[in-house]
């Protein structure tokens, strides 16, 4: 089973360079944060760490696919995923999330953790609305084929103007609920 740890990357030795680092994310990884959106998955990171005297900046990229449950019918389905990210750590004072995407750490950090990085990254490509492939070609097809209603209404100057020329051609019955105002 995997562990927090092994999503821990070690800064403090690293040369002021370009570093390629390679996760993989499976069922253990979700069961470290529970199952509450993400019931499981197979995907792979690929991290991408520069560092420099002042920063460190990984771009993401995630791609595989995690393991939802419909919000319809509750079966479980298969969802792809493909993320590009980047966040980025300075030097500083403190240790403190500045931003979404820029963090502060001490000179002395060790190590960064990235898991939660991974975990966010994935849980923000996942939609709110979740359902099943089967139910989303039915939600398509709907949406072609829902008629468009379009109500008017005019003042009773607008219509006597106009329906000058049709009065010959109208009910005698509607001309009685015209003067119903």
């Amino acid at each position: 089973m995997k562990k927090l740890r092994d999503y821990e990357i070690g800064i403090a030795k690293l040369s002021n360079k370009q570093h390629l680092y390679e996760f993989e994310l499976d069922d253990s990884f979700f069961d470290l944060f529970g199952k509450d959106i993400i019931l499981g998955g197979n995907l792979i990171a690929h991290v991408e760490l520069d560092k420099t005297e002042s920063m460190l900046t990984f771009h993401m990229d995630i791609k595989g696919h995690v393991r939802l449950t419909c919000d319809r019918s509750l079966d479980e389905f298969d969802y792809p995923i493909d993320v590009q990210s980047k966040f980025r750590i300075k030097y500083g004072d403190e240790n403190v999330e500045l931003d979404d995407d820029l963090w502060q750490i001490t000179p002395n950090t060790q190590a960064i953790n990235i898991a939660q990085h991974l975990y966010d990254y994935i849980g923000l490509a996942v939609p709110m609305k979740k359902l099943h492939p089967r139910f989303v070609e039915e939600t398509d097809e709907d949406d072609d084929d829902q008629d468009i209603l379009i109500y008017s209404s005019r003042n009773a100057a607008e219509s006597d103007d106009e329906d000058d020329d049709d009065d010959e051609d109208v009910d005698p019955r509607w001309d009685a609920l015209r003067n119903l105002n």
